[in-house]
Order: structure tokens, then sequence, then C-alpha cells
């Protein structure tokens, strides 16, 4: 997980973020606490967008590393600097993996069908069910 670093800004009752290291990733709400929210959407949306075109992901700065660059420096003047936690996606690989052919035309029927392609579907799917056992464990774990 990593800790970005967002700046608010508060003109006229209305906030805005903004993420040095993301430029062009801006929201506004009408208040501090939906900010945050959106703010975190909003980067991920970003993310993804660059992840989704190939980019490489600009470095993490730190604030000390921040304070250094001029740019910053104009664009903090009179904002409040918050860290937003944010997982940021791994480098991507390729593996080789075995499957029934009956399986893998399943899966690969069923991505079509979503719009999705065999890779985004496998990890989604991943996703999901990684999600319920630890979810599941959670559970458990709280009622021990």
């Amino acid at each position: 997980m990593a800790q970005v670093v967002m700046l608010v800004h508060e003109e006229n009752g209305r906030f805005g973020a903004s993420f040095p290291d993301f430029p062009g990733c801006i929201t506004v709400a009408d208040n501090i606490d939906a900010l945050i929210g959106k703010a975190g959407e909003a980067l991920a949306f970003h993310i993804a967008g660059i992840v989704e075109d190939g980019q490489l992901l600009p470095s993490i700065r730190s604030l000390t590393e921040l304070r250094a660059d001029p740019r910053y420096q104009e664009d903090a003047h009179g904002a409040v600097v918050v860290f937003l936690s944010i997982d940021l996606p791994g480098r991507v690989v390729r593996v080789n993996i075995t499957l029934d052919e009956n399986i893998l035309d399943l899966i690969n029927r069923t991505a079509e069908s979503t719009g999705e392609t065999r890779s985004r579907f496998l990890v989604e799917s991943a996703k999901e069910r990684i999600a319920r056992i630890q979810a599941g464990k959670t559970r458990e774990m709280e009622s021990a």
C-alpha cells in the first residue's frame, strides 16, 4: 500500500483535491468527508487508465522530495497536505498455466460475452475468490 500525497484546497465552501505525482487527477466536493472518498475513486480511476494505456506509473515521492520541487511549492500554496493510502498495481507478468480445454473454452466464451479479455476475466475471478476466502478467515477469527 502506497501513501500518496494529496493537496486539498478550499474555496467558497467547495473542496478540491489534486495529486502532485499524478498530474491531471483532480476532483471536487461540497465537503471534506465527501472529498476524501471521491479522491480515492478518482485516483484509482486515473491509475487504471495509466495501466490500461500501457504507460508506466510515476514514482511516488515522499513529502520531503515533493517539497524540493518548485512546482509542488506553487501548487501546495494554501493547501492542506493529506496522505491517501492506495494499492498500486504491480508489474504485469506473463504466466503459463495448464487447464482442461473445456474449461478454457468456457472461460474464453464467458470473457468474450462480458467484453473482457481472458486475462482480465481470470484476474477478476481470482480476486473475487481471494476476497471471499479472506472474508471467511476474518469471520472465523472474529468468532473465535
